[in-house]
């Protein structure tokens, strides 16, 4: 009986002193492993952008006078050549008190005395012109031997009169000229009626030029340069407008562009071409672009946690037919991801598995239950994935986060 409890109490002591052995080993450390795999590793300047309409036409009044109200609002279609946009007539005159009207009549009869003085000086230079001409063309004609000189002085003489002839020619001109500033002077001195507001329509550009026609009485219509839509009216109401005031702002939705603000640093690192990806921009599909141009000038900008940034603009093409973006339209935020380098069927792991020893760069790889510390050769990073270019294979176990815990040798476990 003494034997069998002796037996008992030794089984107990030992099971004592194996659990409290176990409970002195080493436990395996809980991490997370990721496998190193074939991939593509994409280096990306991630920021937002904003679309624009590429080209923006701002229409504005060709010339002085009252513009009439402007029926057109923002999103209405109009067709290049057709659209009427605006009309502007001729603005009324001043208002003329009796004694400016007199003064204003006396100028024109003197106009029209110097016109008339104009007619006999003018018939009279073509009479010595035309004299001096038969004389010069007799001469030449004439069977007798004329002297070098008799010739020259005839030549003179055709020359002379033919410059007398244009001189009252212009004279002519400038007194015509002079009488139409003059009754110009006694036009309306009063506003237009409605009746006298239906006028005959301008026709624009070089038709009004080809017709002979006068802007004087004449009401101007401003028609579409473009095919596009109305993007902002600046003038709606009728009003007395002066030359290069601006009424409206045309564009082509379809035409878009898009601006992306990024940091001068990354900016460097951009070339014209790369790609960009456009993300949540409202539509289910990730949109295709091509940088067209990296703006060589900076700015300085405020960042939310009032930190001055120098960015620079990028812009970018899209590269998507319109159809699968018809409903994205100017100025809407979009998300960029432009590419600055990419690895194609590499070994990658996640970027926060490598860590800095003394020298270079390591992971924790685990061989049979234990973290082992190998070297490796990183190349293209994103801060989400890591190209491995030598130390690894695929296939092998790499830990996640490794923390403090772990050291070449520990026993690991996936978490």
């Amino acid at each position: 009986m003494k034997s069998w409890l002796t037996w008992i109490l030794i089984a107990i002591g030992l099971t004592l002193v194996g659990l409290i052995g176990w409970s002195f080993m080493p436990k395996p450390v809980e991490v997370d492993m990721a496998a190193v795999e074939r991939g593509t590793v994409l280096v990306t300047v991630d920021e937002d952008g904003k679309t624009r309409i590429r080209e923006k036409y701002v229409v504005s009044t060709p010339l002085a006078g009252r513009l009439l109200r402007i029926n057109m609002d923002p999103g209405d279609v109009v067709q290049a050549g057709e659209t009427l946009l605006a009309t502007i007539e001729p603005r009324d005159p001043e208002l003329l008190d009796a004694r400016a009207i007199a003064q204003a009549e006396a100028r024109v009869n003197a106009a029209e005395s110097a016109v008339k003085k104009t007619e006999p000086m003018l018939k009279q230079a073509r009479i010595e012109q035309g004299y001096a001409e038969t004389q010069l063309a007799r001469m030449r004609a004439s069977q007798e031997v004329m002297t070098e000189e008799e010739v020259d002085i005839a030549k003179a003489r055709y020359e002379a009169a033919s410059e007398e002839l244009r001189s009252a020619k212009f004279a002519q001109e400038i007194a015509e000229f002079e009488l139409e500033q003059a009754r110009a002077a006694l036009l309306r001195s009063r506003p237009r009626s409605e009746t006298e507001s239906d006028l005959q329509q301008l026709p624009n550009g070089d038709d009004a030029e080809e017709n002979g026609t006068n802007v004087n009485g004449w009401n101007h219509n401003i028609r579409s340069p473009i095919t596009g839509r109305v993007l902002r009216v600046f003038q709606e109401s009728s009003a007395v407008v002066t030359a290069g005031m601006s009424l409206l702002e045309l564009g082509d939705p379809n035409d878009l562009e898009v601006e992306i603000d990024v940091l001068s640093s990354d900016a460097v690192n951009i070339q014209p071409g790369d790609r960009v990806m456009l993300e949540h921009w409202g539509g289910d599909r990730v949109l295709n672009a091509r940088v067209r141009l990296v703006e060589p000038s900076g700015f300085t900008k405020i960042s939310t946690l009032g930190v001055e940034e120098q960015r620079v603009n990028v812009i970018v093409d899209l590269a998507d037919p319109v159809e699968q973006r018809r409903n994205l339209g100017d100025g809407f935020r979009v998300e960029a991801r432009i590419v600055v380098a990419e690895a194609t069927d590499v070994l990658r792991i996640p970027a926060s598995s490598l860590f800095r020893p003394k020298e270079g760069w390591a992971v924790f790889k685990v061989v049979d239950g234990r973290a082992v510390e190998t070297k490796v050769v990183p190349g293209n990073q994103n801060g989400l994935e890591a190209e491995i270019r030598e130390g690894l294979s695929e296939g092998d176990q790499v830990i996640i986060h490794p923390s403090d815990k772990i050291a070449d040798g520990v026993m690991v476990e996936q978490r």
